[in-house]
């Protein structure tokens, strides 16, 4: 039996996209979700609207989903040739040694390796502390500026994680660089497929946005444009069923459905999100109706699109259904393709309550 979540995974991770530069993504997505829906458009910023029409004087519901993910920006040639990185997002400095790199050059892919001072010269106090990403460099096996900008690199050339995402032992957990939020993106085009084939009254946008790790930046200017009656953010969240969290903190587990979120927060950038519970009780109801066990996401320390989504416009109601996820923000995210599949029936069944009360 095919498995169509393990299989959009596959091919939505493989594409590369960091926030900027997500034109791929969008025609991986274009070629997945444009069957479906009735009406294809983009805009100037580089979003992505997929609407299949409802009823006439139908409510309109919003899905979105970003299709940029975690990478860098060429920012410096060294005289020796060595590249030096500008981070496109939240990076963690801790995840970037010994990794391999893709520069997107202008002749075509260029392979790198991350180098740092080895370990045999690193002081105590270097040693008790991560290495920040200003020390680090690309070794692209050249010896000078002209031999890298030979090779088609640039400054300003967009750089990816070089992973290819898979299955783990024949489970259905996935893992890839660019979960999140290829996940999402997964989601809402299985969402949109089974729309297809339903009689489900609401006019439906899906929406692939783009640089929402860049401050949630696209997201709002398609809800200004969309102006949805009801919009909902489908992004992954922080599972804390591993040994290096204390579960009472981030209390999602891998396995354990899809995550409806209450309230979200970043204090650093002052973004986030609280759901008005009209929405969240309809999202409940939506999961009970699917017969789907759903979680309870509070997040302190991160946000979603919903946040740019809420405030568009005049403002929007907007919620966000999560995929938990290990380890967001590296080069190996894991989710389960269960609860990928769980969110989706949610989906369904919450677009057949529409209109909210």
């Amino acid at each position: 039996m095919a498995d169509r979540m393990l299989d959009l995974m596959l091919k939505l991770d493989a594409v590369r996209g960091i926030s900027g530069y997500e034109e791929d993504v969008a025609t991986l997505v274009a070629a997945e979700l444009a069957p479906y829906a009735d009406e294809h458009t983009h805009d100037p910023l580089g979003n992505h609207y997929f609407t299949r029409h409802g009823a006439e004087d139908a409510p309109v519901l919003m899905l979105c989903a970003h299709m940029d993910e975690l990478g860098f920006l060429v920012q410096h040639i060294e005289d020796e040739g060595f590249l030096r990185l500008a981070p496109v997002g939240y990076h963690d400095d801790r995840m970037l040694t010994d990794q391999v790199l893709e520069v997107q050059g202008r002749d075509g892919i260029v392979m790198g390796v991350v180098g740092t001072k080895p370990a045999h010269v690193v002081t105590a106090e270097e040693r008790a502390k991560a290495i920040p990403l200003h020390d680090m460099f690309v070794d692209l096996g050249t010896s000078s500026r002209e031999e890298t900008e030979a090779l088609g690199v640039r400054v300003g050339d967009p750089i990816t994680f070089a992973r290819t995402g898979m299955q783990l032992n024949g489970t259905r957990i996935f893992t890839g660089k660019a979960v999140d939020d290829r996940s999402g993106c997964a989601v809402m085009i299985e969402t949109m497929r089974r729309l297809a084939e339903s009689d489900v009254a609401a006019t439906v946008v899906a929406v692939a946005s783009v640089q929402e790790e860049l401050g949630l930046r696209g997201a709002g200017v398609a809800a200004y444009r969309v102006k949805p009656d009801v919009a909902i953010a489908l992004d992954v969240t922080l599972a804390g069923d591993t040994p290096a969290t204390e579960f009472r903190q981030l209390p999602i587990r891998l396995g354990g459905g899809p995550a409806i979120k209450y309230f979200d927060w970043a204090p650093a950038s002052t973004i986030g999100s609280a759901v008005p519970r009209r929405l969240t009780r309809r999202l409940e109801e939506a999961a009970a109706r699917a017969e789907v066990p759903f979680q309870r996401e509070v997040l302190l320390g991160g946000a979603t699109d919903a946040g740019s989504i809420a405030l568009a416009g005049a403002g929007t109601l907007t919620g966000c259904v999560s995929i938990p996820s290990r380890h967001i923000h590296s080069a190996v995210g894991v989710v389960h393709l269960g609860d990928m599949e769980q969110c989706v029936d949610l989906l369904l069944a919450f677009a057949g309550l529409l209109p909210l009360e």
